[in-house]
């Protein structure tokens, strides 16, 4: 049970983080000059607000295809702390920790967390 609350806590921080900070990072940290920011917000923001309801509902199917998703900001996490401007890339440091924080989380939480008994109950009545 202790391992469970670990996971959970571990993935709503990595989500509720990266969130915050991309929202952050795109409005006042360092808003992008050649594009307009409802650009990035959107491409950015938007697919983190689809797992919103399972996640704090703290729905195992939602946790496993979420780190699927966190593998995404891995990713742009990577490519900002490498290629971004001078004294920017602490931002891509922070989206990988993030990023990395709700993978485990996730990960661990699926592998923890008990399976639906509705269906299970389901399965076992066909």
């Amino acid at each position: 049970m202790q391992k469970l609350f670990l996971a959970r806590w571990c993935t709503l921080i990595g989500y509720f983080g990266l969130l915050f900070l991309l929202l952050s990072w795109f409005t006042w940290l360092a808003p992008p000059k050649n594009i307009p920011r409802v650009i990035p917000l959107t491409l950015l923001i938007v697919p983190l607000l689809f797992p919103l309801r399972g996640l704090l509902h703290a729905k195992r199917y939602t946790h496993q295809w979420v780190s699927f998703l966190s593998m995404f900001y891995f990713i742009v996490g990577i490519d900002t702390s490498v290629n971004h401007a001078e004294g920017q890339a602490w931002l891509g440091y922070l989206t990988v920790l993030f990023s990395l924080l709700l993978f485990v989380g996730s990960i661990f939480y699926a592998r923890f967390a008990p399976k639906d008994a509705a269906r299970s109950d389901e399965r076992s009545a066909k």
